[in-house]
Formats: C-alpha cells, sequence, structure tokens
C-alpha cells in the first residue's frame, strides 16, 4: 500500500558541498521503486541554485521554498496529510521548522540525523540552530546516520523515545564498475573540512611524494586556495553524482577518510563506502569503532593507520589480492546497503512509530491526530500495513 512521505531536507538538487543529497536520492528512490509518494522541501539556497545537478528527479517531487513562512504558507495542508513528515539535520532554521511539523503532523513525526555525532557536540556547546534537545523527545522517531552506543546516548541522555539506525545506502543501478582506465593509483572524494585535512594529509599526500610516479586525485569543494599539493595529486572542485561511479572505477584504490566527532563515536559509515565498494573499488579506510560491523577489516576492506601502511598497500600488495577484497565488498554491500534495503529499513522503522502516541508540546501525551489548536481530534488510526508497505 502506497504511503505519502514528506521529507524537509538539507539538499536534494544539489550535491555540491554536502553529503546528504546522494544520501536522500539513493534512500527516496529505493522509497519510491517500493511504491511510496515522497515530497522533498528544500530551501532555496544560492549556492547550491548555482550548482544544482538535479533539479528534477524521476522518483519524487521536489519543491524549493524561500523562508519558513513560505514552507508554513504553501505546505501545511501537505505536512498535515502525510502518513510520516522526515525533518532532516542542517536545515537552516531548522529549530523552527521542527516546531512547526510536531505542531502540525497528523502522521508520524521523524528527524533524520545525518550528522549525529556533530549534532550531539553542537547540543552540548548550545550551537545547534536545527534542533534542541528538549524536540527530540517529541519526535515519534529519531533516525541516527549513527548506530552504536550513540544510539542509547540519545534515548538515555535526551530521551528519544524510539531511536533507530539509518545508515546511507548505494543506488546499485547508478554505481556499478565502469569499463575505463584505472590511471588513478589512489582518490578520494569528499567536501573540505577541516577536521579531516590531517588525514588527507597522512594518508594521501604523504604517500604521494613517497611515490612520485603513482597517480593521485583529491575531489571536493571548499578547499582552501592557499592548500599545497604534491605535484602528482589533482584537484577537482566538483563532480557531479552521475559522474561518481566514472571516478571510483579510474581508481585502484580509494580513500575513506571520516571527521572527527564520527570517528570517536564510531557506527558512522560514509556513503563512500557503499558507493566504492559497489564500483568494485578497493577501498583503504581509517579505522573506528564500528567499522567491522560494515565491512570486514583485511578481507572486505583494507585499514590504513599510518602513511607506510597506504604506500605498502598501494605498491607491494599484488593486484589480485586488492582486486578480492573489493570483490567481496561489493557483494557485502548489494546484499546489505541497497537504496531497497534502506528503503525497508524505514518502512519498518515507521510501521512500529504507530504503536506509540506522540507528546503533546506542553510534555503531555496526544494522539497522533490531535492538532497544534489543543481541541481533540479523532485518533488516526495506524495504517494496515506489514513492514514492507508501512
Amino acid at each position: 500500500m502506497a504511503s505519502d512521505i514528506v521529507f524537509i531536507g538539507l539538499a536534494i538538487t544539489s550535491s555540491w558541498g554536502n553529503g546528504h543529497a546522494t544520501t536522500y536520492r539513493s534512500l527516496i528512490k529505493g522509497l519510491h521503486e517500493r511504491g511510496h509518494r515522497v515530497l522533498f522541501l528544500e530551501r532555496d539556497q544560492p549556492w547550491y541554485a548555482r550548482h544544482r545537478d538535479a533539479p528534477e528527479l524521476p522518483f519524487c517531487e521536489t519543491q524549493l521554498y524561500a523562508d519558513t513562512q513560505d514552507l508554513r504558507h504553501r505546505f501545511r495542508d501537505r505536512i498535515h496529510a502525510a502518513d510520516a513528515v522526515i525533518v532532516g539535520s542542517y536545515v537552516q532554521d531548522g529549530a523552527e521548522v521542527c516546531d512547526w511539523v510536531l505542531d502540525h503532523v497528523d502522521g508520524v513525526s521523524a528527524f533524520y540525523d545525518i550528522d549525529t555525532p556533530v549534532t550531539l557536540a553542537r547540543l552540548r556547546s548550545g550551537d545547534c540552530g536545527y534542533l534542541r534537545a528538549e524536540q527530540i523527545p517529541e519526535f515519534a522517531l529519531m533516525l541516527s546516520f549513527t548506530g552504536g552506543p550513540t544510539l542509547a546516548r540519545l534515548e538515555r541522555e535526551y530521551g528519544a523515545r524510539r531511536v533507530a539506525p539509518l545508515y546511507c545506502s548505494v543506488d546499485a543501478q547508478e554505481y556499478r564498475p565502469r569499463d575505463v582506465v584505472r590511471d588513478i593509483d589512489l582518490g578520494y572524494m569528499g567536501t573540505y573540512s577541516e577536521d579531516r585535512q590531517a588525514g588527507i594529509e597522512r594518508l594521501l599526500n604523504v604517500p604521494a611524494r613517497r611515490l612520485p610516479a603513482r597517480g593521485f586525485a583529491v575531489v571536493g569543494a571548499q578547499y582552501p586556495r592557499e592548500l599545497r599539493w604534491p605535484a602528482n595529486v589533482r584537484r577537482i572542485d566538483h563532480l557531479a553524482p552521475g559522474e561518481h561511479a566514472a571516478f571510483y572505477s579510474r581508481q585502484r584504490c580509494t580513500l575513506n577518510l571520516t571527521r572527527a566527532d564520527m570517528r570517536r563515536a564510531g557506527y558512522s559509515p560514509s556513503v563512500r563506502l557503499f558507493e566504492a565498494a559497489a564500483c568494485g573499488t578497493p577501498i583503504i579506510s581509517d579505522d573506528w569503532p564500528g567499522i567491522e560491523e560494515v565491512l570486514t577489516p583485511g578481507t572486505e576492506i583494507l585499514i590504513a593507520r599510518s602513511s607506510a601502511d597506504v604506500v605498502a598497500y598501494l605498491a607491494e600488495m599484488p593486484d589480485a589480492h586488492r582486486a578480492r577484497i573489493a570483490r567481496a565488498a561489493r557483494e557485502h554491500v548489494l546484499g546489505a546497503h541497497s537504496s531497497s534495503h534502506r528503503a525497508e529499513q524505514l518502512e519498518t522503522y515507521i510501521a512500529a512509530a504507530w504503536s506509540r502516541p506522540a507528546p503533546g508540546r506542553t510534555g503531555t501525551t496526544r494522539s497522533q491526530g490531535e492538532g497544534s489548536s489543543g481541541r481533540d481530534s479523532p485518533t488516526r488510526e495506524a495504517p494496515t500495513r506489514s513492514c514492507a508497505a508501512l
């Protein structure tokens, strides 16, 4: 049975400078293929408008809004009628958006945090503009990019009523090995982050200097102009998602680096792990707790703790060994982390959330069907659906 789901997220029309767009595209494509109708609401930002690589998507309706007033004016009825409304992390004025959704949603209210460790750090420091701590227990469902002990923290320290991990995923139709020459020995794709730059220096730039005859590449936006790169490192500002599979397929190995907050929390696999694996590219990754629950070190992924590790993988490991690791990773990812797998997980979580009522804005319990007026309205029944269809 088809359901109406509304996302309010950072970006889906532009992948420039963010990792959210590809995560949303994969998940929502999976939902569409499973029969659901999805509306994605995105704030119109000039930096995304200049780099809009998917102004329209065949698997969902996308609408841009100018500000929160425009959002409230144009989409209140759609929010109220939806079976589920999911607000994402890093939405501008997101705390205000959360208030509005919680006041008007009649279906399942959910928050999808694609940046959970960063969010928790910002909540502790008091500078999280897209979510307030007291809003967490008001959502029927908290979806987290990060699994492991962080889920228990959300329940124990912040009062989340239902927490579930929802990792990113890969569109297996788009991400597959391409017939191209592997002319890059090691590549990395990721937006600039100050806390990842030391990893790039240690695990890519230093190996590049030690292997001057090899080719390296770094793709991503917002890198400071003053950064200096080895002569054999090629810099590419941005590649649209349609070009990602070819880029991964050109690499003999690809590098995965994790932001500091996420590395400390662990259990935070980047979308590049799944995309690279689906393209049959061996992955060299930094180490973090829980990585073995995603891909098995040594047999599905290579762990680098030093520059010497990277040099050894590139210069000493036989091609056949790297190829075996890549095949194992691809098989694992396609069997557990595709768009369809992730969409099915979300269906299951939303169906379970129907069994618990959402609390009112004053802290008292209300039914899922009570509106913001405070007057009781008829309790909305959970759809009679299997987990495969909400």
